[in-house]
Protein backbone atom coordinates (compact mmCIF):
# COMPACT_ATOMS: atom_id res chain seq x y z
CA UNK A 1 0.00 0.00 0.00
CA UNK A 2 1.26 3.48 -0.99
CA UNK A 3 2.45 5.34 2.17
CA UNK A 4 1.37 9.15 2.88
CA UNK A 5 3.80 11.83 0.79
CA UNK A 6 5.14 14.29 3.17
CA UNK A 7 4.51 17.85 2.22
CA UNK A 8 5.92 19.15 5.25
CA UNK A 9 9.17 20.86 5.18
CA UNK A 10 11.51 23.03 7.70
CA UNK A 11 11.89 25.70 4.89
CA UNK A 12 8.11 25.65 3.50
CA UNK A 13 5.36 27.05 5.58
CA UNK A 14 3.08 24.47 6.49
CA UNK A 15 -0.02 23.23 4.71
CA UNK A 16 -3.63 23.82 5.86
CA UNK A 17 -6.59 21.62 5.54
CA UNK A 18 -9.99 21.87 6.82
CA UNK A 19 -12.06 18.54 7.55
CA UNK A 20 -15.83 19.21 7.43
CA UNK A 21 -17.23 16.80 9.80
CA UNK A 22 -15.70 14.17 12.56
CA UNK A 23 -17.53 10.93 11.68
CA UNK A 24 -14.89 7.86 11.52
CA UNK A 25 -14.14 9.05 8.17
CA UNK A 26 -12.90 12.98 8.73
CA UNK A 27 -11.62 11.46 12.54
CA UNK A 28 -9.01 9.44 9.91
CA UNK A 29 -8.40 11.69 7.44
CA UNK A 30 -7.75 14.22 10.57
CA UNK A 31 -5.32 11.82 12.21
CA UNK A 32 -3.40 11.03 9.30
CA UNK A 33 -2.85 14.64 7.63
CA UNK A 34 -1.89 16.04 11.30
CA UNK A 35 0.38 13.08 11.71
CA UNK A 36 2.31 14.26 8.25
CA UNK A 37 2.91 17.78 9.61
CA UNK A 38 -0.20 19.49 8.20
CA UNK A 39 -2.42 22.29 9.58
CA UNK A 40 -5.61 20.43 10.22
CA UNK A 41 -8.69 22.04 11.51
CA UNK A 42 -12.03 19.99 12.21
CA UNK A 43 -15.15 21.75 12.32
CA UNK A 44 -18.27 20.00 13.29
CA UNK A 45 -22.08 21.23 13.53
CA UNK A 46 -22.81 18.34 16.60
CA UNK A 47 -21.30 18.79 20.27
CA UNK A 48 -18.88 15.75 19.52
CA UNK A 49 -17.10 13.40 17.14
CA UNK A 50 -18.50 10.38 15.92
CA UNK A 51 -20.92 11.33 13.24
CA UNK A 52 -22.98 7.89 13.03
CA UNK A 53 -21.58 6.21 15.33
CA UNK A 54 -23.81 7.64 18.44
CA UNK A 55 -24.07 7.47 21.91
CA UNK A 56 -26.95 8.21 23.64
CA UNK A 57 -27.58 8.61 27.09
CA UNK A 58 -30.93 7.03 28.55
CA UNK A 59 -31.60 7.02 32.34
CA UNK A 60 -27.90 7.72 32.88
CA UNK A 61 -26.26 5.82 30.65
CA UNK A 62 -24.64 5.87 27.53
CA UNK A 63 -26.18 3.43 24.81
CA UNK A 64 -24.74 2.76 21.59
CA UNK A 65 -27.23 3.72 19.06
CA UNK A 66 -25.18 3.69 15.63
CA UNK A 67 -22.91 0.88 14.11
CA UNK A 68 -22.55 -1.63 16.84
CA UNK A 69 -20.05 -3.86 15.02
CA UNK A 70 -16.29 -4.08 15.13
CA UNK A 71 -14.72 -5.81 12.28
CA UNK A 72 -11.47 -5.58 9.89
CA UNK A 73 -9.03 -4.98 12.51
CA UNK A 74 -6.09 -4.99 10.93
CA UNK A 75 -7.68 -1.84 8.90
CA UNK A 76 -7.66 0.23 11.99
CA UNK A 77 -4.53 -1.10 13.28
CA UNK A 78 -2.65 0.06 10.06
CA UNK A 79 -3.93 3.59 10.19
CA UNK A 80 -2.92 3.89 14.53
CA UNK A 81 0.47 2.69 13.27
CA UNK A 82 0.49 4.94 10.82
CA UNK A 83 0.27 8.00 13.60
CA UNK A 84 2.73 6.29 15.40
CA UNK A 85 0.36 4.59 17.76
CA UNK A 86 -0.94 1.54 18.95
CA UNK A 87 -4.15 0.36 18.47
CA UNK A 88 -4.28 -1.65 21.24
CA UNK A 89 -3.20 1.13 23.51
CA UNK A 90 -5.80 2.80 23.14
CA UNK A 91 -9.37 0.64 22.83
CA UNK A 92 -9.90 -2.70 24.80
CA UNK A 93 -11.16 -5.14 22.25
CA UNK A 94 -12.45 -8.63 22.87
CA UNK A 95 -12.76 -11.18 20.15
CA UNK A 96 -16.45 -12.73 20.03
CA UNK A 97 -16.71 -16.13 19.54
CA UNK A 98 -20.47 -16.23 18.87
CA UNK A 99 -20.94 -13.79 15.63
CA UNK A 100 -24.73 -13.18 15.52
CA UNK A 101 -27.64 -15.66 17.30
CA UNK A 102 -31.09 -15.87 14.92
CA UNK A 103 -34.34 -16.09 15.83
CA UNK A 104 -36.84 -17.37 13.37
CA UNK A 105 -40.37 -17.05 12.69
CA UNK A 106 -40.93 -21.48 13.41
CA UNK A 107 -39.14 -20.67 16.64
CA UNK A 108 -35.60 -22.02 15.86
CA UNK A 109 -32.86 -20.61 16.89
CA UNK A 110 -29.06 -20.60 15.18
CA UNK A 111 -25.84 -18.80 16.48
CA UNK A 112 -23.29 -18.04 13.62
CA UNK A 113 -19.89 -18.88 14.99
CA UNK A 114 -16.68 -17.43 14.25
CA UNK A 115 -15.26 -20.93 14.09
CA UNK A 116 -16.06 -22.63 10.69
CA UNK A 117 -16.38 -26.28 11.90
CA UNK A 118 -19.08 -25.08 14.98
CA UNK A 119 -20.42 -23.24 12.40
CA UNK A 120 -20.70 -26.48 9.87
CA UNK A 121 -22.32 -28.55 13.07
CA UNK A 122 -25.19 -25.73 13.96
CA UNK A 123 -25.99 -25.37 10.73
CA UNK A 124 -26.43 -29.54 10.41
CA UNK A 125 -27.93 -29.53 13.60
CA UNK A 126 -30.77 -26.75 12.10
CA UNK A 127 -31.14 -27.68 8.48
CA UNK A 128 -29.16 -31.00 8.20
CA UNK A 129 -25.96 -32.61 6.14
CA UNK A 130 -27.14 -30.97 2.87
CA UNK A 131 -27.52 -27.63 3.94
CA UNK A 132 -24.25 -27.94 6.01
CA UNK A 133 -21.98 -29.56 2.62
CA UNK A 134 -23.59 -25.89 1.17
CA UNK A 135 -22.48 -23.96 3.97
CA UNK A 136 -18.85 -25.36 3.94
CA UNK A 137 -18.76 -24.21 -0.37
CA UNK A 138 -20.16 -21.27 0.81
CA UNK A 139 -17.36 -20.53 3.35
CA UNK A 140 -14.48 -21.05 1.12
CA UNK A 141 -16.49 -19.20 -1.92
CA UNK A 142 -16.78 -15.75 0.39
CA UNK A 143 -13.20 -15.77 1.31
CA UNK A 144 -12.01 -16.38 -2.35
CA UNK A 145 -14.40 -13.34 -3.25
CA UNK A 146 -12.94 -11.18 0.00
CA UNK A 147 -9.57 -11.84 -1.08
CA UNK A 148 -10.15 -11.05 -4.71
CA UNK A 149 -11.79 -7.51 -4.12
CA UNK A 150 -10.20 -6.48 -0.79
CA UNK A 151 -6.48 -5.29 -2.67
CA UNK A 152 -8.30 -4.44 -6.08
CA UNK A 153 -11.60 -3.17 -4.73
CA UNK A 154 -11.42 -1.91 -1.15
CA UNK A 155 -7.76 -0.42 -0.86
CA UNK A 156 -7.83 0.69 -4.30
CA UNK A 157 -8.96 4.72 -4.01
CA UNK A 158 -10.89 5.02 -7.19
CA UNK A 159 -11.72 1.27 -8.39
CA UNK A 160 -13.35 0.84 -12.08
CA UNK A 161 -14.32 -2.00 -13.91
CA UNK A 162 -11.32 -2.06 -16.48
CA UNK A 163 -9.17 -1.27 -14.08
CA UNK A 164 -10.46 -3.98 -11.93
CA UNK A 165 -10.15 -6.59 -14.90
CA UNK A 166 -6.70 -5.09 -15.86
CA UNK A 167 -5.62 -5.63 -11.90
CA UNK A 168 -6.41 -8.77 -11.80
CA UNK A 169 -4.58 -10.37 -14.72
CA UNK A 170 -5.78 -13.88 -16.49
CA UNK A 171 -5.97 -15.70 -13.13
CA UNK A 172 -7.55 -12.70 -11.75
CA UNK A 173 -9.99 -12.43 -14.31
CA UNK A 174 -11.41 -15.76 -13.62
CA UNK A 175 -11.65 -15.15 -10.15
CA UNK A 176 -13.65 -12.24 -10.77
CA UNK A 177 -16.14 -14.20 -12.92
CA UNK A 178 -16.64 -16.34 -10.17
CA UNK A 179 -17.48 -13.72 -8.04
CA UNK A 180 -20.87 -13.25 -9.50
CA UNK A 181 -20.81 -9.85 -10.12
CA UNK A 182 -24.26 -9.69 -12.20
CA UNK A 183 -26.20 -11.93 -9.81
CA UNK A 184 -28.81 -10.81 -6.97
CA UNK A 185 -26.97 -11.93 -3.64
CA UNK A 186 -29.98 -14.02 -3.36
CA UNK A 187 -29.81 -15.66 -6.17
CA UNK A 188 -26.07 -16.32 -5.66
CA UNK A 189 -26.92 -17.36 -1.99
CA UNK A 190 -29.89 -19.73 -3.09
CA UNK A 191 -27.13 -21.85 -5.18
CA UNK A 192 -25.61 -22.73 -1.96
CA UNK A 193 -28.50 -23.20 0.68
CA UNK A 194 -32.23 -24.76 -0.11
CA UNK A 195 -33.25 -23.87 3.53
CA UNK A 196 -35.16 -20.74 3.38
CA UNK A 197 -33.83 -19.71 6.77
CA UNK A 198 -30.77 -19.84 5.51
CA UNK A 199 -31.45 -18.00 3.07
CA UNK A 200 -32.86 -15.16 4.82
CA UNK A 201 -29.87 -15.35 7.61
CA UNK A 202 -27.13 -14.51 4.70
CA UNK A 203 -29.26 -12.55 2.41
CA UNK A 204 -28.91 -9.99 5.41
CA UNK A 205 -25.88 -9.04 4.64
CA UNK A 206 -27.29 -6.63 1.67
CA UNK A 207 -29.14 -4.62 4.60
CA UNK A 208 -25.47 -3.77 5.81
CA UNK A 209 -25.23 -1.89 2.94
CA UNK A 210 -28.91 -0.32 3.34
CA UNK A 211 -29.82 -2.40 0.32
CA UNK A 212 -32.41 -5.15 -0.44
CA UNK A 213 -31.01 -8.85 -1.12
CA UNK A 214 -33.01 -9.14 -3.92
CA UNK A 215 -31.26 -6.55 -5.43
CA UNK A 216 -27.85 -5.72 -3.82
CA UNK A 217 -25.03 -7.93 -6.08
CA UNK A 218 -23.90 -10.97 -4.80
CA UNK A 219 -20.27 -9.63 -3.87
CA UNK A 220 -21.45 -8.95 -1.27
CA UNK A 221 -21.40 -12.04 0.12
CA UNK A 222 -17.69 -11.24 1.32
CA UNK A 223 -19.28 -9.64 4.51
CA UNK A 224 -20.15 -13.08 5.91
CA UNK A 225 -15.73 -13.78 5.43
CA UNK A 226 -15.35 -10.57 7.03
CA UNK A 227 -17.11 -11.36 10.21
CA UNK A 228 -15.39 -14.56 10.83
CA UNK A 229 -11.93 -13.00 10.54
CA UNK A 230 -13.34 -11.16 13.51
CA UNK A 231 -16.46 -9.44 15.12
CA UNK A 232 -14.31 -7.84 18.23
CA UNK A 233 -16.42 -5.73 21.16
CA UNK A 234 -15.44 -2.68 22.53
CA UNK A 235 -15.21 -2.20 25.66
CA UNK A 236 -16.75 0.74 26.86
CA UNK A 237 -18.96 1.12 23.85
CA UNK A 238 -18.22 1.79 19.84
CA UNK A 239 -18.04 5.59 20.49
CA UNK A 240 -14.45 4.94 22.42
CA UNK A 241 -13.13 4.70 18.62
CA UNK A 242 -14.46 8.07 18.25
CA UNK A 243 -12.86 9.27 21.50
CA UNK A 244 -9.22 7.17 20.58
CA UNK A 245 -9.20 8.77 17.24
CA UNK A 246 -9.99 12.46 18.41
CA UNK A 247 -7.46 12.40 21.20
CA UNK A 248 -4.59 10.62 19.11
CA UNK A 249 -5.25 13.20 16.69
CA UNK A 250 -5.33 16.17 18.68
CA UNK A 251 -1.77 15.08 20.08
CA UNK A 252 -0.79 14.65 16.80
CA UNK A 253 -1.69 18.92 16.43
CA UNK A 254 -5.23 18.89 15.04
CA UNK A 255 -7.82 21.16 16.50
CA UNK A 256 -11.23 20.22 16.87
CA UNK A 257 -14.27 22.82 16.91
CA UNK A 258 -17.52 21.40 18.00
CA UNK A 259 -20.88 23.49 17.42
CA UNK A 260 -19.02 24.70 14.83
CA UNK A 261 -21.22 24.42 11.40
CA UNK A 262 -19.86 24.78 7.65
CA UNK A 263 -21.99 26.90 5.07
CA UNK A 264 -20.10 27.42 1.96
CA UNK A 265 -16.98 25.74 0.46
CA UNK A 266 -15.28 28.14 -0.45
CA UNK A 267 -13.84 28.61 -4.30
CA UNK A 268 -11.58 30.44 -5.93
CA UNK A 269 -9.76 30.35 -9.44
CA UNK A 270 -11.06 27.03 -9.97
CA UNK A 271 -9.72 25.27 -6.32
CA UNK A 272 -11.35 25.47 -3.04
CA UNK A 273 -9.77 28.30 -1.31
CA UNK A 274 -11.17 26.95 2.43
CA UNK A 275 -14.52 26.92 4.72
CA UNK A 276 -16.80 29.54 5.26
CA UNK A 277 -18.66 29.32 8.64
CA UNK A 278 -22.11 29.74 9.72
CA UNK A 279 -21.10 32.32 11.45
CA UNK A 280 -19.72 34.12 8.52
CA UNK A 281 -15.93 33.67 9.55
CA UNK A 282 -13.37 32.01 6.72
CA UNK A 283 -11.35 29.22 7.11
CA UNK A 284 -8.76 29.24 4.38
CA UNK A 285 -7.05 26.23 3.73
CA UNK A 286 -4.99 24.42 0.71
CA UNK A 287 -7.24 21.76 0.89
CA UNK A 288 -11.20 20.62 2.21
CA UNK A 289 -11.63 16.55 2.94
CA UNK A 290 -15.61 16.85 3.16
CA UNK A 291 -16.53 14.02 5.76
CA UNK A 292 -20.80 14.83 4.93
CA UNK A 293 -23.10 12.56 2.94
CA UNK A 294 -22.32 13.72 -0.81
CA UNK A 295 -25.42 14.76 -1.37
CA UNK A 296 -25.24 18.05 0.44
CA UNK A 297 -22.25 18.90 -1.96
CA UNK A 298 -24.63 17.58 -5.14
CA UNK A 299 -27.76 19.28 -3.89
CA UNK A 300 -26.01 22.82 -3.28
CA UNK A 301 -26.38 22.74 0.43
CA UNK A 302 -22.33 23.63 0.95
CA UNK A 303 -23.01 26.52 -1.55
CA UNK A 304 -23.62 26.48 -5.63
CA UNK A 305 -19.73 27.09 -6.41
CA UNK A 306 -18.90 23.26 -5.08
CA UNK A 307 -22.19 21.66 -6.65
CA UNK A 308 -20.33 20.75 -9.73
CA UNK A 309 -17.81 18.74 -7.88
CA UNK A 310 -19.91 15.55 -8.08
CA UNK A 311 -22.96 14.67 -9.70
CA UNK A 312 -26.27 13.73 -7.89
CA UNK A 313 -28.62 10.89 -7.97
CA UNK A 314 -32.09 10.50 -7.68
CA UNK A 315 -33.94 9.79 -4.47
CA UNK A 316 -35.32 6.35 -5.61
CA UNK A 317 -30.90 5.80 -5.33
CA UNK A 318 -31.34 6.19 -1.92
CA UNK A 319 -30.22 3.43 0.55
CA UNK A 320 -32.77 2.58 3.43
CA UNK A 321 -32.71 4.40 7.27
CA UNK A 322 -33.79 3.25 10.50
CA UNK A 323 -35.99 3.02 13.16
CA UNK A 324 -34.20 2.61 16.29
CA UNK A 325 -35.38 2.65 20.02
CA UNK A 326 -32.51 3.04 22.66
CA UNK A 327 -33.63 1.75 25.77
CA UNK A 328 -32.83 0.26 29.25
CA UNK A 329 -35.20 -3.04 30.48
CA UNK A 330 -35.03 -5.81 32.41
CA UNK A 331 -34.84 -8.97 30.11
CA UNK A 332 -37.11 -12.40 29.88
CA UNK A 333 -37.12 -15.28 28.42
CA UNK A 334 -35.31 -15.39 24.95
CA UNK A 335 -31.50 -15.79 25.76
CA UNK A 336 -29.78 -12.52 23.81
CA UNK A 337 -26.25 -12.93 22.65
CA UNK A 338 -24.30 -9.52 22.01
CA UNK A 339 -25.84 -9.49 18.44
CA UNK A 340 -29.01 -11.07 18.09
CA UNK A 341 -31.84 -10.86 15.04
CA UNK A 342 -35.25 -11.55 15.03
CA UNK A 343 -36.73 -12.07 11.66
CA UNK A 344 -39.58 -11.57 9.66
CA UNK A 345 -41.88 -14.35 8.35
CA UNK A 346 -41.44 -13.00 4.94
CA UNK A 347 -38.25 -11.28 3.79
CA UNK A 348 -40.37 -10.61 0.18
CA UNK A 349 -43.10 -8.85 1.49
CA UNK A 350 -40.76 -6.96 4.51
CA UNK A 351 -38.86 -5.34 1.51
CA UNK A 352 -42.25 -4.43 -0.72
CA UNK A 353 -43.05 -3.00 2.29
CA UNK A 354 -39.52 -0.92 2.58
CA UNK A 355 -38.87 -0.60 -1.20
CA UNK A 356 -41.69 -0.56 -3.24
CA UNK A 357 -44.65 0.86 -0.88
CA UNK A 358 -42.47 2.91 1.33
CA UNK A 359 -43.91 2.41 4.57
CA UNK A 360 -42.27 0.64 7.92
CA UNK A 361 -42.46 -3.10 7.72
CA UNK A 362 -45.32 -4.52 8.97
CA UNK A 363 -43.55 -7.89 9.71
CA UNK A 364 -40.53 -6.11 10.47
CA UNK A 365 -36.49 -8.10 10.92
CA UNK A 366 -35.46 -6.55 14.43
CA UNK A 367 -31.70 -6.01 15.31
CA UNK A 368 -31.08 -6.52 19.10
CA UNK A 369 -27.71 -5.24 20.37
CA UNK A 370 -27.54 -6.02 24.41
CA UNK A 371 -24.41 -3.66 25.06
CA UNK A 372 -23.74 -4.99 28.57
CA UNK A 373 -23.62 -9.13 27.28
CA UNK A 374 -20.63 -11.33 26.01
CA UNK A 375 -20.94 -12.89 22.40
CA UNK A 376 -21.67 -15.91 24.01
CA UNK A 377 -24.30 -17.96 26.60
CA UNK A 378 -23.62 -16.04 29.34
CA UNK A 379 -26.23 -15.01 31.95
CA UNK A 380 -28.19 -12.45 31.74
CA UNK A 381 -26.47 -8.78 33.21
CA UNK A 382 -28.79 -8.34 36.62
CA UNK A 383 -31.00 -5.41 36.88
CA UNK A 384 -31.98 -3.87 33.67
CA UNK A 385 -29.48 -3.49 30.76
CA UNK A 386 -28.44 -1.22 27.86
CA UNK A 387 -30.47 -2.18 25.08
CA UNK A 388 -30.90 -0.83 21.40
CA UNK A 389 -32.88 -2.51 18.69
CA UNK A 390 -33.53 -1.15 14.59
CA UNK A 391 -36.11 -2.33 11.93
CA UNK A 392 -35.40 -0.80 8.97
CA UNK A 393 -37.20 2.07 7.23
CA UNK A 394 -37.42 4.14 4.09
CA UNK A 395 -35.45 6.86 3.66
CA UNK A 396 -38.18 9.27 2.87
CA UNK A 397 -37.65 11.62 6.15
CA UNK A 398 -37.47 14.90 3.99
CA UNK A 399 -41.07 14.17 1.98
CA UNK A 400 -43.34 11.99 4.02
CA UNK A 401 -42.12 11.51 7.42
CA UNK A 402 -43.87 9.41 9.63
CA UNK A 403 -46.26 10.23 12.25
CA UNK A 404 -45.78 9.57 15.77
CA UNK A 405 -49.10 7.11 15.78
CA UNK A 406 -46.94 5.15 12.85
CA UNK A 407 -43.91 4.86 14.94
CA UNK A 408 -45.74 3.54 17.50
CA UNK A 409 -47.61 1.34 16.02
CA UNK A 410 -44.14 -0.03 14.60
CA UNK A 411 -42.78 -0.26 18.18
CA UNK A 412 -46.13 -2.43 18.80
CA UNK A 413 -45.57 -5.09 16.42
CA UNK A 414 -41.85 -5.15 17.22
CA UNK A 415 -42.72 -5.81 20.63
CA UNK A 416 -44.89 -8.76 19.52
CA UNK A 417 -42.36 -10.02 17.23
CA UNK A 418 -39.82 -10.03 20.08
CA UNK A 419 -42.52 -11.96 22.55
CA UNK A 420 -43.54 -14.30 19.70
CA UNK A 421 -40.06 -15.43 20.36
CA UNK A 422 -40.03 -15.59 23.78
CA UNK A 423 -38.31 -12.12 24.63
CA UNK A 424 -40.39 -9.85 27.12
CA UNK A 425 -38.81 -6.35 28.15
CA UNK A 426 -39.90 -4.77 31.70
CA UNK A 427 -39.05 -2.33 34.35
CA UNK A 428 -37.67 0.10 32.24
CA UNK A 429 -35.68 2.80 33.47
CA UNK A 430 -36.85 5.60 31.31
CA UNK A 431 -39.32 5.61 28.06
CA UNK A 432 -37.11 4.58 24.76
CA UNK A 433 -35.45 6.97 22.93
CA UNK A 434 -36.80 6.84 19.54
CA UNK A 435 -34.76 7.79 16.37
CA UNK A 436 -36.94 7.87 13.42
CA UNK A 437 -35.56 8.86 9.71
CA UNK A 438 -36.86 12.23 10.08
CA UNK A 439 -34.60 12.59 12.47
CA UNK A 440 -31.76 10.99 10.49
CA UNK A 441 -32.42 13.14 7.85
CA UNK A 442 -31.96 16.31 9.88
CA UNK A 443 -28.72 15.09 11.30
CA UNK A 444 -27.93 14.14 8.36
CA UNK A 445 -28.89 16.96 5.61
CA UNK A 446 -29.81 15.94 2.26
CA UNK A 447 -30.26 11.81 2.70
CA UNK A 448 -33.88 11.93 3.59
CA UNK A 449 -32.43 9.52 6.39
CA UNK A 450 -30.77 7.46 4.54
CA UNK A 451 -27.83 5.95 6.40
CA UNK A 452 -25.39 4.15 3.88
CA UNK A 453 -25.44 6.71 0.95
CA UNK A 454 -26.62 5.79 -2.16
CA UNK A 455 -27.95 1.79 -2.18
CA UNK A 456 -26.41 -1.16 -3.79
CA UNK A 457 -28.21 -2.65 -6.49
CA UNK A 458 -27.04 -4.02 -9.35
CA UNK A 459 -23.53 -4.89 -10.49
CA UNK A 460 -21.89 -1.28 -11.48
CA UNK A 461 -23.38 0.19 -8.38
CA UNK A 462 -20.22 -0.64 -6.36
CA UNK A 463 -18.04 1.70 -8.95
CA UNK A 464 -21.07 4.66 -8.66
CA UNK A 465 -20.33 5.98 -5.36
CA UNK A 466 -17.70 8.77 -5.51
CA UNK A 467 -14.50 8.56 -5.08
CA UNK A 468 -11.99 10.60 -2.41
CA UNK A 469 -11.12 13.12 -5.38
CA UNK A 470 -13.93 15.16 -6.84
CA UNK A 471 -14.02 17.55 -9.92
CA UNK A 472 -13.07 20.34 -8.25
CA UNK A 473 -9.48 20.69 -7.19
CA UNK A 474 -8.55 20.07 -3.72
CA UNK A 475 -11.53 19.03 -2.44
CA UNK A 476 -11.77 15.53 -0.95
CA UNK A 477 -14.40 13.18 0.46
CA UNK A 478 -14.66 11.05 2.93
CA UNK A 479 -17.17 9.05 5.06
CA UNK A 480 -19.82 5.86 4.46
CA UNK A 481 -21.39 6.96 1.56
CA UNK A 482 -18.03 7.30 -0.56
CA UNK A 483 -15.99 4.22 -2.06
CA UNK A 484 -15.32 2.04 -0.19
CA UNK A 485 -18.93 2.26 1.35
CA UNK A 486 -20.83 2.28 4.35
CA UNK A 487 -19.54 0.68 7.89
CA UNK A 488 -16.76 1.44 10.10
CA UNK A 489 -14.35 -0.18 8.83
CA UNK A 490 -15.24 1.53 4.97
CA UNK A 491 -15.73 4.45 6.45
CA UNK A 492 -11.79 4.55 8.02
CA UNK A 493 -11.10 3.13 4.38
CA UNK A 494 -12.11 6.50 3.14
CA UNK A 495 -11.02 8.61 5.28
CA UNK A 496 -7.25 7.20 4.24
CA UNK A 497 -8.05 7.18 0.46
CA UNK A 498 -8.91 10.73 1.18
CA UNK A 499 -5.57 11.37 3.13
CA UNK A 500 -3.13 9.76 1.13
CA UNK A 501 -5.17 11.30 -2.31
CA UNK A 502 -4.77 14.78 -0.69
CA UNK A 503 -1.14 14.25 0.11
CA UNK A 504 0.02 13.62 -3.54
CA UNK A 505 -1.57 16.49 -5.08
CA UNK A 506 -0.03 18.72 -2.41
CA UNK A 507 2.97 16.97 -2.85
CA UNK A 508 2.61 16.97 -6.76
CA UNK A 509 2.64 20.72 -6.23
CA UNK A 510 5.19 21.61 -3.58
CA UNK A 511 7.96 24.13 -4.54
CA UNK A 512 10.60 21.43 -3.89
CA UNK A 513 10.11 18.37 -5.04
CA UNK A 514 12.71 16.62 -2.59
CA UNK A 515 10.91 17.83 0.25
CA UNK A 516 7.70 16.83 -1.09
CA UNK A 517 8.62 12.79 -1.85
CA UNK A 518 10.99 12.17 1.19
CA UNK A 519 9.71 10.85 4.60
CA UNK A 520 6.01 10.78 4.88
CA UNK A 521 3.85 7.99 6.59
CA UNK A 522 4.27 4.56 5.78
CA UNK A 523 1.06 2.35 6.08
CA UNK A 524 1.00 -1.69 6.30
CA UNK A 525 -1.09 -3.69 4.08
CA UNK A 526 -4.25 -4.34 4.64
CA UNK A 527 -4.38 -7.21 2.37
CA UNK A 528 -1.35 -8.98 3.85
CA UNK A 529 -1.96 -8.06 7.43
CA UNK A 530 -5.54 -9.80 7.18
CA UNK A 531 -5.78 -12.93 10.25
CA UNK A 532 -8.02 -14.54 11.55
Amino acid sequence: MRGIPDTASRNTPSRRVVVVGAGVGGLVSALLLSASGLEVTVVERAARAGGKLREIDVAGQGIDSGPTIFTMRWVFEAIFAAAGARLEDHLSLAKAGILARHSFDDGSVFDLHDDLEKTVEAVERLAGAAEAKGYRAFSARTEEVFHTLNGSFMEHPAPSPLGLARASGLGGLAALSRIQPFTPLSAVIARYFRDPRLRQLFGRYATYCGASPFHAPGPLMLIAHVERLGVWLVDGGMARLAGALERLASERGAVFRYGTEASEIAVGQGRTTGVRLRSGELLQADAVVFNGDPMALATGLLGTAARPALPSWPKCDRSLSALTFSMRARTHGFPLSRHTVFFSADYAREFDDLLVRQRLPEDPTIYVCAQDRDAGDGPAPQGPERLFLLVNAPATGDSSPFSPAEIASCETRVMQRLARAGLTLSDGMAAPVTTAPADFAAMFPATGGALYGRASRGWASSFQRPSARTKLKGLYLAGGGVHPGPGIPMAALSGRHAAVSLMADLASTAPSRKAATSGGISMRSATTDVTP
